[in-house]
């Protein structure tokens, strides 16, 4: 269990990296191998080429929206090239958008994401004459020798957060930060980490387990000597219908645990490009 992120009250994640001497490499989607960034694209949602974002790795936002403010999701991934400790950057999470104009903050957390150090934040803030609802979440993962970077910022108007909130919602669940590879396990341990599946297994893995065959068959013999003779069949018989009833109840408490793996397969990924959109709000929250 990795310790607990007590957050730092000044100094955002940049100027902490900045301070340790560590330099910052934006990275682009078509050269970055060390990770892998899943970014859900819910319908009527599209690819920025362009946007007005520096450093930007991959803008999508709803350009249909009745808000003269798009809603938007934009990722920005830098590669960290110098020593600091990954938590105490982290920690640093909350301060780019306690900078924010009138921040009011709704929800925020600094447990792993993914196995990394990662910070998450929620609030409200104006922009102009508008509140904007954020969400915003760091990531510092580790791939191999190297460290990077990884921000995720979902931002909508406040007047079409409820209307919106389905889209917005499935983008900051779906986000994923992988190193290839290891993502493969991942699914597999979600299931595994489930313990409902083993107050179900304590009672019927004696029958349902191969072992059960032999149990019942050894205890007639035992009750057959002691008792009478024609109870027997009736003792044969119960062990058989039991492994039976219990295998059934087995099966369909096994396929929830299944469930949530191929739920993630048709997460879409961003390599989709749809060009001539115009450029979104400027978004420099890393910048400063």
């Amino acid at each position: 269990m990795a310790p607990a992120v007590t957050p730092a009250t000044s100094g955002t994640i940049r100027e902490y990296l900045e301070s340790k001497g560590v330099k910052l490499e934006a990275q682009k989607p078509q050269g970055l191998k060390a990770l892998d960034i899943t970014l859900p694209v819910p319908a009527r949602w599209t690819q920025v080429p362009d946007p007005n974002v520096p450093d930007a790795f991959a803008v999508i936002a709803d350009r249909q929206g009745s808000s003269i403010y798009s809603s938007n999701a934009q990722v920005v991934v830098y590669k960290l090239v110098g020593n600091f400790d990954p938590r105490e950057a982290i920690s640093h999470g909350y301060v780019d958008s306690q900078r924010l104009l009138a921040w009011q903050p709704t929800n925020a957390s600094m447990a792993d994401f993914g196995g990394f150090p990662s910070s998450i934040v929620e609030g409200t803030y104006r922009d102009g004459d508008m509140t904007l609802n954020t969400s915003r979440r760091h990531v510092i993962a580790t791939s191999g020798p190297d460290k990077y970077l990884v921000s995720l910022a979902v931002t909508t108007d406040r007047a079409v957060a409820v209307a919106d909130a389905p889209a917005t919602d499935a983008i900051v669940n779906g986000f994923r930060v992988t190193v290839p590879g290891a993502h493969t396990p991942a699914p597999a341990q979600t299931p595994a980490a489930s313990p409902a599946g083993l107050p179900g297994q304590t009672p019927a893995a004696p029958p349902v387990g191969q072992t059960p065959a032999t149990p019942p068959i050894a205890q007639p013999p035992v009750t057959a000597p002691v008792g009478q003779t024609p109870l027997t069949p009736p003792i044969a018989q119960a062990p058989t219908v039991a492994p039976l009833t219990q295998t059934s109840a087995m099966a369909p408490a096994r396929l929830p645990v299944q469930a949530p793996v191929p739920s993630r397969q048709p997460t879409p990924n961003l390599l989709a490009l749809v060009p001539g959109l115009p450029p979104l709000p400027n978004f420099s929250f890393l910048q400063h």
